[in-house]
């Protein structure tokens, strides 16, 4: 017997997964487990009957997106997600503080992976988050404004996550999992508070979990402390910025890289007040690690 699914969720040494019939649990066999893709959460797979209750993963299917980071210590990469077509960043109004710049390095991979995004601004019960609103708009984002505490902003999120398959993802302590949790209660996944000494929040989510939602899949992560930038050449970063992207061809130089060069466009806009200085400043120092990375460096 032979039957189709959705990885939802590894545990352990098998994997959760949703199929037409139901969810079931299966385990890697043969072929998969040994020369196959490291399967991950929104992984299409197909799935043969095996002993008792466990099915066997026998193929995975060609992905359409997948989100990776990097392995801890090392320069190799680890795959997280796949099959996703929306990325949803969360950061907090307050508690703990916004970091815009680590919000930025989010949008810029999830660019780099041609993925639409939007911004949630959540926690507004404790600060109004209209500053940080307007620059995410005025960078051509949509954005919006959430408190999972009092129910503000849910109807809309809502709107924007149903029959879609979205990551979620932001700073940990921004409200990620209270935010699912509020959509539905019987989700009930792990919320943790923000550390007193740091400032930051707590890891509460320890591996993703692909929750069924509205018509289509909503996926928690783990909090990314790190984001890289991974396949992405220097000269490729301005396109991963929108307002960058939509004035790099009116620069004087066709590699223009958007630090100090005559004639360009973006460095124009900035001191117009067209383009907002500190977002320019995100790009630089993104540009300036990329190009630190070794040229081995994969």
């Amino acid at each position: 017997m032979v039957s189709h699914g959705t990885v939802l969720e590894r545990e352990g040494g098998t994997f959760r997964v949703l199929t037409g019939e139901g969810e079931v649990r299966a385990a890697l066999r043969g072929r998969t487990k040994r020369g196959g893709p490291k399967v991950v959460v929104g992984d299409r797979v197909t799935l043969e009957a095996g002993e008792a209750d466990l099915w066997a993963i026998a193929g995975v299917d060609p992905r359409t997106s997948v989100l990776a980071r990097r392995v801890p210590g090392g320069r190799g990469l680890r795959p997280v997600v796949a099959n996703v077509d929306q990325v949803v960043v969360v950061t907090a109004a307050r508690d703990p503080e916004p970091v815009p710049q680590l919000v930025d390095r989010l949008l810029v991979v999830a660019e780099a992976h041609h993925l639409p995004a939007i911004v949630v601004i959540n926690k507004t019960d404790l600060a109004h988050g209209g500053e940080l609103a307007e620059r995410f708009h005025q960078a051509g984002y949509p954005v919006l404004l959430t408190s999972a505490a009092r129910g503000d902003g849910l109807g809309a999120l809502r709107t924007a996550l149903g029959g879609r398959e979205s990551v979620v993802t932001g700073p940990s302590g921004a409200g990620k999992s209270s935010l699912l949790n509020a959509l539905v209660p019987g989700f009930r996944l792990r919320t943790g508070a923000v550390s007193e000494r740091a400032g930051r929040g707590r890891h509460t989510t320890v591996s993703a979990v692909m929750l069924p939602f509205d018509g289509g899949f909503v996926v928690d992560t783990p909090g990314f402390s790190e984001v890289g930038l991974w396949g992405v050449q220097p000269g490729e970063l301005g396109g991963c910025f929108p307002e960058i992207r939509e004035r790099a061809a009116a620069c004087r130089f066709g590699d223009c890289r958007h630090r100090a060069e005559p004639g360009c466009a973006v460095l124009a806009a900035v001191a117009a007040g067209a383009m907002l200085a500190d977002r320019h400043a995100s790009y630089l120092a993104l540009l300036a690690d990329l190009e630190a990375l070794p040229e081995e460096w994969e």
